[in-house]
């Protein structure tokens, strides 16, 4: 049994597209398909290596199928194809040579009623059609269709820009900042973006339409200190506050209040949240409280500054208490008048 089916083009999604019809078709899968080597089934084919395209070989994984492409300049291992393609021309396109078609719908429409056609008519040599013998001879040996028909995918290749992105189509993507300036495989689907490095998936998104320059950042995929900055909102704020103490709880409420841009202040607010890798909490509500006592405006820049000038002071007054416990240390050394000197 014969399927055709006319096509703008013999591209890779003219290509998926009829494949995922004629399955439906026949209702049911091959376990192995013969196509030629076209570009959009093959990559590379010769007595040594048989490269698929990416995309005809997922398709054919979903329909648990084999794709063995005829060998170059052998028609012979596809001769009934040949054969139907013949009869086919002869029965169907010949036959709408002089019909007007203005759609590729309308087309299709017409090839069908003469598929049908061509397939019921009655053998000239047995009794029966194309059809029934299919039906009572073949069918029984395709495998069932899966749940949903293989949905067409596009792989590609990129690099992982600086910023822990991919570009596809003018969209960016993250990936884990662990890949970057790493090369990855993209695949592509009409619903979801999925990007392989090894061939592991390392990151998946749902794809994005319309406006160009548009991101999809999954907080997983960033650094430490970008997850940081992300985190900041008015509610992060106040409850870090709160846990340094009550006078750094009063500076950052200040703050928040009385800036005319909230994105301003948790810029601010993030870079006191910052001090803690150089200063300890009680560090912090001691500038904040001192701050408070000073001025009733307090800033970030204010106590950033008590804390360097209280950690200098602290340091000075350590070392101080150092030479002063150096000195008692040798207060009963003996002194020149001791060994019969004078002492001066």
């Amino acid at each position: 049994m014969s399927y055709a089916e006319a096509t703008l083009s013999m591209d890779l999604q003219s290509w998926i597209r009829v494949h995922n019809h004629a399955y439906a078709y026949f209702g049911g899968t091959t376990q192995i398909i013969v196509p030629d080597n076209l570009k959009a089934s093959v990559t590379k084919h010769t007595s040594q290596e048989l490269i698929l395209n990416p995309t005809y070989r997922e398709m054919a994984e979903h329909y648990n199928t084999v794709v063995m492409p005829a060998r170059v300049r052998a028609p012979k291992d596809k001769s009934s194809v040949e054969g139907s393609v013949s009869t086919v021309s002869t029965w169907i396109i010949a036959a709408l040579r002089n019909t007007q078609c203005f759609s590729i719908d309308e087309l299709n429409e017409a090839i069908e009623q003469k598929l049908a056609d061509f397939n019921q008519r009655a053998f000239t040599r047995k009794q029966g059609n194309r059809l029934s013998a299919f039906e009572t001879e073949e069918k029984f040996a395709l495998s069932p269709l899966p749940a949903t028909p293989y949905k067409l995918s596009v792989w590609r290749t990129a690099k992982v820009h600086p910023d822990y992105h991919v570009s596809v189509e003018s969209m960016f993507y993250s990936v884990p900042y662990e890949y970057i300036n790493r090369q990855v495989d993209i695949r592509l689907s009409e619903t979801l973006v999925e990007v392989y490095f090894n061939h592991m998936r390392v990151a998946s998104h749902k794809r994005l339409y319309g406006k160009f320059g548009q991101l999809s950042t999954m907080r997983d995929h960033m650094p430490d200190n970008h997850k940081l900055f992300v985190d900041q909102t008015p509610e992060a704020a106040i409850e870090w506050a709160n846990s340094i103490g009550s006078c750094t709880l009063k500076v950052i409420e200040y703050i928040l209040d009385t800036a005319q841009i909230e994105k301003q202040a948790l810029q601010s607010i993030f870079s006191l949240k910052k001090s803690e890798r150089k200063y300890t909490k009680y560090e912090i509500e001691r500038a904040c409280k001192m701050v408070i006592s000073i001025t009733q405006r307090p800033t970030v820049k204010s106590i950033q500054t008590l804390l360097k000038k209280n950690k200098k002071n602290d340091a000075e007054q350590t070392l101080k208490q150092n030479t002063e416990m150096t000195e008692n240390n040798y207060g009963f050394t003996r002194g020149a008048s001791y060994y019969g000197g004078k002492d001066k």
